[in-house]
């Protein structure tokens, strides 16, 4: 049994979920994000899953999205890398929220997401040590040479990208790789290409810098996740957080 709700966290609104009658209790924290165009709604089946197996999870929506949403489609459609920013910024807030309620068992935070929510969390990893452990599934750390072919910024493609550049993973590999890390990609994605995931994964290995990395592929996948990427997802945390 789970407590499901949705509530406010600092300023954000967010999904949270915890094993029945342990709500108010320090737990493991799973700071989990959604992909572009979803909310932290759709993705609610992670909550569940991983509340049944014993964590927290607070699940935000991204900015211009879910609660969020201004109802701009076209605007959003053109604000991919700027929402992916927001995320990373917002970060340091809803967690410093999440500790002062006193929600965190012993420092044990994580953070995970699919799509855009993978990026979030690989950029997250990059710059906050505080965190224990991440999970990316279907992700990419490499945003600006991503957003060549991944909307592409139409107006100021620099001034858009710049701010992006201190949170990328090309020139940190060391800090991914002093904490466990899963990547899981589809290898058929048809959005972010599973190559993003393997160059991370090979960047690693020729650093030997991959003790710590979990990389699982499923053939034919295109972009979505399955039912082995959400139980690789329990699994990876029942065993490092």
């Amino acid at each position: 049994m789970i407590e499901l709700r949705t509530e406010r966290l600092g300023r954000h609104e967010v999904l949270h979920a915890a094993p029945a009658g342990k709500t108010g209790e320090p737990l493991p924290v799973i700071l989990f994000y959604h992909g572009f165009t979803s909310s932290k709604l759709v993705y609610s089946y992670f909550a569940v899953a991983l509340a049944q197996a014993g964590f927290r999870v607070v699940m935000p929506d991204a900015p211009d999205h879910g609660a969020r949403f201004s109802g701009d489609e076209q605007a959003r459609l053109g604000a991919f890398w700027q929402i992916l920013h927001g995320n990373l910024e917002e970060f340091t807030g809803l967690r410093d929220a999440i500790v002062q309620a006193g929600l965190v068992q012993e420092g044990r935070l994580a953070v995970a997401g699919a799509s855009m929510g993978g990026m979030t969390a690989l950029g997250i990893m990059r710059n906050h040590p505080e965190v224990k452990c991440v999970a990316s599934l279907m992700g990419s750390g490499y945003f600006t040479t991503l957003a060549r072919t991944l909307f592409p910024p139409q107006a100021e493609p620099e001034a858009v990208l710049a701010p992006l550049k201190q949170w990328e993973v090309a020139d940190a590999l060391p800090r991914l790789a002093d904490r466990p890390l899963l990547l899981w990609h589809g290898e058929a994605d048809d959005v972010v290409p599973a190559a993003e995931t393997f160059r991370l994964q090979q960047a690693l290995r020729r650093e030997g810098l991959d003790k710590n990395l979990t990389c699982l592929w499923e053939a034919g996948v295109r972009h979505r996740i399955t039912p082995t990427a959400l139980d690789a997802t329990t699994a990876f945390f029942r065993q490092y957080l």
